[in-house]
């Protein structure tokens, strides 16, 4: 691997002539700085910017850990956090905790050996152990679609507890009277708090929790989406709304139901969460909450950004968390024939 070294030996020049050339080239004469230019594109020389963050003490990269990327949901809010970073000259490292606080942890260490500048997060480990051993590196982080109770970082999350109420009103304004809650792990807060939405909208329409039936399951993908389905299908009587709390568990409900031959809405109205883009382009459009996963992502950026900036001990950074407000998205797939 060609060095700085190199560099300078073949351009007849010192090791801080070269340096100067890649980091401060107006204090080099012309002519030096184009023979030196010169040599670098002959031998291929590029700097190991991993040196030169140790140097300096401050990398250009931000890690991203998210729950699932097989999930278009974080696909968005990892563009919208490259944009901000790109924008500050950064780079962002994507890592995938597969719902694994096993799989977290590994990471989390590999972010401090790696010295990253900081994380931004979406937890799987539900304990916080795994953060609370990672908050005595000094790295910091900002919490992603989860709200922090404390003060030890930012948080931009959204109001799922809102966004399970619209979904639910929205079942009960077709005329349905008893509900389905399809789930994740509860142990999530997402799940939790989606929950909690649709019981304060029963309370609304002056139902009894006892109307609303929670299918729990392992994951939030579309395999766990297909066999909750089939204990829909197994239900007696047959749900005639269920409400999932997120779109790939809509979809493996929707591809579920289909199979059966039981009609969508007809036979069973379905709203999921998230309103990736694969909701609208379902076999039955689908009916979902939408989060803004772009601007998710790029505000969590955005404020780890000025934590660790130049200008965070002047201005004294303050951690914030931000709440962003969900939508109601209306397709197909919940539509009751009265209303069509």
């Amino acid at each position: 691997m060609v060095g700085i070294k190199d560099v300078a030996r073949r351009a007849g020049v010192s090791v801080g002539t070269v340096s100067n050339v890649i980091n401060r080239p107006e204090m080099v004469a012309e002519e030096t700085r184009t023979r030196v230019q010169a040599v670098i594109t002959q031998l291929g020389y590029v700097r190991s910017e991993s040196a030169r963050q140790l140097r300096a003490g401050r990398s250009r990269i931000i890690a991203l850990l998210v729950l699932d990327m097989a999930n278009p949901f974080f696909a968005d809010v990892a563009t919208g956090a490259e944009r901000a970073a790109r924008e500050e000259g950064l780079g962002v490292m994507l890592c995938n905790s597969a719902q694994s606080p096993a799989e977290e942890a590994d990471y989390l260490s590999l972010f401090a050996e790696q010295r990253v500048r900081g994380v931004l997060i979406t937890p799987a480990d539900t304990t916080g152990r795994s953060l609370a051993d990672f908050r005595r590196h000094g790295i910091p982080y900002v919490m992603v679609d989860r709200l922090v109770s404390g003060d030890e970082c930012c948080s931009v999350s959204v109001d799922d507890v809102t966004g399970g109420t619209l979904a639910a009103r929205h079942l009960l304004a077709q005329g349905h009277r008893e509900l389905v809650y399809v789930s994740g792990p509860m142990q999530l807060s997402q799940c939790r708090d989606r929950h909690t939405g649709v019981l304060a909208a029963l309370r609304e329409a002056g139902l009894p929790p006892e109307a609303l039936t929670l299918v729990e399951g392992e994951r939030l993908d579309v395999a766990a989406g297909r066999d909750a389905g089939a204990r829909l299908l197994g239900m007696t009587p047959r749900p005639t709304a269920v409400f999932c709390a997120n779109d790939l568990l809509a979809l493996g409900v929707l591809q579920t139901l289909f199979a059966a031959g039981v009609p969508v809405p007809d036979g069973m109205a379905l709203v999921g969460y998230d309103d990736i883009e694969f909701a609208a382009a379902a076999a039955v459009p689908l009916t979902s909450v939408r989060q803004p996963a772009y601007r998710m992502g790029r505000t969590a950026a955005d404020l780890l950004i000025e934590e660790t900036g130049e200008d965070a001990a002047r201005y004294r950074h303050r951690h914030q968390k931000i709440v962003l407000q969900p939508e109601l998205v209306v397709r197909d797939s919940s539509i009751s024939a009265a209303h069509r």
